[in-house]
């Protein structure tokens, strides 16, 4: 596929991009470049060929998620700007 100045001005505007005049023949040639790899991609034969959802079959491993309490209260309100022996006291939002 040919890659105008014209296409690419409207690829460049479309994607907000800012083109400078010196760039304009490289991006045509990058531009053509990709698409003609992407046509080679197209002539492969895919039929009976399932898409791939990740690009390896490994699983995550998840740990189990289980409630601690790994942080005391004292140790909580030892940075608090404001607070009071139990809790950390904020400004009023309702009224």
């Amino acid at each position: 596929m040919n890659i105008d100045a014209q296409t690419l001005d409207k690829i460049a505007h479309l994607a907000r991009l800012e083109v400078k005049p010196q760039e304009s023949q490289n991006l045509i040639n990058s531009l053509e470049s990709v698409l003609s790899w992407m046509e080679q991609l197209n002539e492969v034969d895919t039929t009976g060929i399932a898409p791939l959802t990740h690009i390896s079959q490994e699983n995550n491993r998840w740990r189990d998620d289980i409630a601690q309490n790994t942080l005391k209260r004292e140790e909580a309100l030892e940075n608090a700007p404001s607070k009071t022996e139990q809790y950390i006291r904020v400004p009023k939002v309702i009224e």
